[in-house]
């Protein structure tokens, strides 16, 4: 999730999902009425497609061709300029695909020659962080960061290793929820556990849904958010030696969303929605820059902007997406009655594409959340989209995965693919290659497989 991906948590739904079958995206009986306010192309700012504006603090990734973190380079769902994955997967045909031993919704991420990925076993309670060769997926090592401790209760679609790994070139960072705790451990590239830190007290009572952050970097730091029905907060640690830099305190509130950091208004700032509200913060020290009412109490996506908006999406108990409108005084600039609860959204060309729980994709105009278009797929969905080529990948829970290309006329479905039968982790996309965390039934057993598709 966290991921999700980096992937979460349903269990707040009272209502019964809605299923539809796919139709013909051209011409679909689904699109909007409201299709007169379309994005004036002279005044769309495209959400910069590369690398992030701390770029300079990662000298050992090559942000071109890696997906070192959640939600790609630019922490926005796009993969850097230039990549041009294929658009269809059959599984038959890919270039190779490796077994992956325990369960995770973390996502895959790609640096120089390796693929990263957290998974938890539940058997015998390990949390593993995993190394698979990028060109041949063999898998290089395996290293145990925590064994025991897991919680005696978690959501049924929420597993142990939901957070995505974070990767600055030199060492590999995870979170994870143990021993009534939240931990942060930092590998090196071998597979060496070279520090740990303690978030502190971790321990959800009204909602014992575990637990879902991906941890984000920046600069010499790795943030992570630890909130739930107690004590919560972000913390700021280094990330050459784990000692703490800054420490917020947050609402003792349950939330699964990860932070993510975007460059607004000529700054840095660390967004995180959840209890209601979208909160921005100075990624450096910690402190509040502005606060607006919003979302839902309960949220697990990330938030997403453009160079005049923040977006969020959630949730429980609300079924809210809101559009913050920048400025010297951020405020609510527009709303709708549909949510991403687990899945985040994405911003492409003055749209906001947002592929709902029960699998309907919306494309609203940013400026003013007008309905340029709707196209019911199949839900429910976990996974968060990614664009990549000219191509915007979204996935079921189910293992459908549509590729979409944009557009502000209407939903053009390219192709859909099937990969596997379980699909909650994000796909990472480097270069002309996609990489796809799934699980299928083998001989009546749950397994699960990464794909490396080019």
């Amino acid at each position: 999730m966290g991921d999700r991906r980096s992937s979460l948590f349903r269990a707040f739904l009272c209502g019964a999902l809605l299923f539809g079958l796919t139709a013909n995206c051209q011409g679909c009986d689904d699109q909007g009425s409201s299709r007169i306010s379309r994005p004036d192309p002279s005044t769309v700012e495209a959400v910069p497609v590369g690398l992030p504006s701390d770029v300079e603090s990662f000298p050992k990734l090559d942000l071109k061709q890696d997906w070192p973190w959640w939600r790609g380079p630019g922490r926005n769902g796009y993969a850097a300029e230039g990549a041009a994955p294929p658009t269809e997967l059959n599984p038959a045909k890919a270039k190779w695909q490796a077994s992956v031993p325990g369960r995770g919704h973390g996502s895959p991420i790609v640096v120089g020659n390796r693929i990263f990925l957290l998974t938890a076993t539940e058997d015998q309670q390990q949390h593993l962080v995993l190394a698979f060769d990028r060109a041949t997926g063999e898998q290089v090592w395996k290293t145990e960061i925590n064994q025991g401790g897991f919680p005696d209760q978690n959501h049924p679609k929420n597993t142990e290793a939901s957070p995505t790994l974070a990767c600055d070139g030199e060492k590999i960072f995870a979170a994870v929820y143990h021993h009534d705790k939240i931990e942060l451990s930092a590998l090196d590239l071998e597979g060496k556990v070279v520090w740990r830190a303690d978030l502190g007290r971790y321990r959800p009572r009204q909602y014992e849904y575990g637990y879902a952050a991906s941890p984000v970097l920046y600069r010499d730091l790795v943030i992570v958010a630890a909130e739930y029905d107690g004590p919560s907060s972000i913390q700021a640690f280094r990330r050459s030696d784990g000692q703490q830099v800054w420490k917020t305190e947050r609402p003792e509130n349950i939330t699964f969303s990860s932070p993510t950091i975007a460059h607004l208004q000529g700054r840095d700032q660390l967004l995180i929605s959840g209890g209601q509200r979208i909160v921005s913060y100075d990624p450096s020290n910690g402190k509040q820059l502005w606060e607006v009412k919003g979302a839902a109490t309960a949220t697990c996506g990330t938030a997403v902007w453009d160079a005049q908006r923040v977006f969020a999406s959630g949730g429980y108990p609300q079924s809210e997406t809101v559009a913050i409108e920048l400025g010297t005084a951020p405020k609510r600039q527009w709303s709708v009655n549909q949510k991403c609860y687990e899945q985040s959204m994405i911003v492409i060309d003055g749209c906001l594409y947002a592929l709902t729980d029960n699998g309907i994709l919306f494309c609203w105009n940013a400026a003013d959340g007008s309905e340029l278009w709707k196209q019911r797929f199949r839900g429910p969905v976990s996974a968060s989209p990614v664009y990549a080529g000219g191509h915007l990948y979204c996935a079921n829970e189910s293992g459908s995965l549509y590729v979409v290309k944009p557009s502000v006329d209407a939903c053009q479905l390219v192709i859909e693919n099937k990969v596997g039968t379980d699909s909650f982790p994000s796909p990472a996309i480097a270069g002309n290659q996609i990489f796809l965390r799934v699980a299928s039934q083998v001989q009546g057993q749950r397994q699960e497989v990464l794909y490396c598709f080019e």
